[in-house]
Protein backbone atom coordinates (compact mmCIF):
# COMPACT_ATOMS: atom_id res chain seq x y z
CA UNK A 1 0.00 0.00 0.00
CA UNK A 2 3.04 2.17 0.39
CA UNK A 3 4.41 1.43 -2.46
CA UNK A 4 0.74 2.97 -4.17
CA UNK A 5 1.18 6.13 -2.54
CA UNK A 6 4.77 6.72 -3.02
CA UNK A 7 3.64 6.14 -6.56
CA UNK A 8 0.91 8.79 -7.12
CA UNK A 9 3.03 11.19 -4.93
CA UNK A 10 6.03 10.93 -7.34
CA UNK A 11 6.26 13.42 -10.28
CA UNK A 12 4.76 12.53 -13.56
CA UNK A 13 7.46 12.99 -16.26
CA UNK A 14 7.67 16.29 -17.96
CA UNK A 15 5.55 16.57 -21.43
CA UNK A 16 9.05 17.28 -23.12
CA UNK A 17 10.55 13.64 -21.47
CA UNK A 18 7.62 12.00 -22.73
CA UNK A 19 8.33 13.96 -26.33
CA UNK A 20 11.44 12.94 -26.41
CA UNK A 21 11.24 9.07 -25.59
CA UNK A 22 8.40 8.97 -28.05
CA UNK A 23 11.10 10.46 -30.74
CA UNK A 24 13.66 7.67 -29.77
CA UNK A 25 10.91 5.05 -29.69
CA UNK A 26 10.06 6.68 -33.85
CA UNK A 27 13.73 6.15 -34.61
CA UNK A 28 14.32 3.01 -33.64
CA UNK A 29 11.55 1.80 -35.30
CA UNK A 30 12.62 3.42 -38.52
CA UNK A 31 15.92 1.89 -38.38
CA UNK A 32 14.89 -1.51 -37.19
CA UNK A 33 11.60 -1.91 -39.31
CA UNK A 34 9.70 -2.81 -36.16
CA UNK A 35 6.33 -0.86 -34.65
CA UNK A 36 6.19 1.69 -32.70
CA UNK A 37 3.26 0.26 -30.97
CA UNK A 38 5.40 -3.36 -30.27
CA UNK A 39 8.02 -1.17 -29.02
CA UNK A 40 5.83 1.23 -26.74
CA UNK A 41 4.60 -2.33 -24.80
CA UNK A 42 7.96 -3.81 -24.88
CA UNK A 43 8.92 -0.29 -22.78
CA UNK A 44 5.82 -0.62 -20.55
CA UNK A 45 6.21 -4.43 -19.67
CA UNK A 46 9.49 -3.59 -19.07
CA UNK A 47 8.95 -0.45 -17.23
CA UNK A 48 6.38 -2.51 -15.10
CA UNK A 49 8.74 -6.00 -14.34
CA UNK A 50 11.95 -3.86 -13.09
CA UNK A 51 9.61 -1.68 -10.57
CA UNK A 52 9.34 -4.85 -8.62
CA UNK A 53 11.96 -5.16 -7.86
CA UNK A 54 14.05 -1.80 -8.50
CA UNK A 55 13.36 2.13 -7.43
CA UNK A 56 13.87 4.26 -10.90
CA UNK A 57 12.35 7.37 -12.59
CA UNK A 58 10.29 5.57 -15.04
CA UNK A 59 10.85 8.51 -17.83
CA UNK A 60 14.48 7.64 -18.05
CA UNK A 61 14.49 4.27 -19.12
CA UNK A 62 15.78 4.60 -22.67
CA UNK A 63 15.63 1.77 -25.28
CA UNK A 64 17.47 0.78 -28.15
CA UNK A 65 17.95 -1.07 -31.19
CA UNK A 66 20.84 -2.12 -33.52
CA UNK A 67 21.21 -3.96 -36.28
CA UNK A 68 24.22 -5.16 -37.69
CA UNK A 69 24.36 -7.50 -40.96
CA UNK A 70 21.31 -10.03 -39.72
CA UNK A 71 21.64 -9.83 -36.17
CA UNK A 72 19.47 -7.42 -33.91
CA UNK A 73 20.34 -6.17 -30.41
CA UNK A 74 18.14 -4.64 -27.75
CA UNK A 75 19.53 -2.54 -25.66
CA UNK A 76 17.84 -1.22 -22.19
CA UNK A 77 19.71 1.51 -19.73
CA UNK A 78 17.66 1.96 -16.44
CA UNK A 79 19.58 4.07 -14.05
CA UNK A 80 18.36 1.90 -10.72
CA UNK A 81 18.17 4.82 -7.05
CA UNK A 82 17.92 1.66 -4.76
CA UNK A 83 16.62 -1.94 -5.35
CA UNK A 84 13.34 -3.68 -3.28
CA UNK A 85 13.28 -6.90 -0.82
CA UNK A 86 10.66 -8.74 -1.21
CA UNK A 87 9.63 -10.71 2.25
CA UNK A 88 7.30 -13.61 1.89
CA UNK A 89 4.87 -13.17 5.56
CA UNK A 90 2.60 -15.90 5.55
CA UNK A 91 0.65 -15.88 1.69
CA UNK A 92 1.26 -11.96 1.65
CA UNK A 93 4.49 -10.10 0.61
CA UNK A 94 5.97 -7.23 2.03
CA UNK A 95 8.49 -5.06 0.01
CA UNK A 96 11.29 -3.17 1.62
CA UNK A 97 13.31 -0.48 -0.05
CA UNK A 98 17.14 -0.80 0.21
CA UNK A 99 19.13 2.37 -0.39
Amino acid sequence: MFDRIINLIRKQPKSKTVAKNRLKLILIQDRTLVEPDILEGIRDELVDVLSKYFEFEQSSVEMELHRENESLAFIASVPVTSMKIRHRVGESARTDVVS
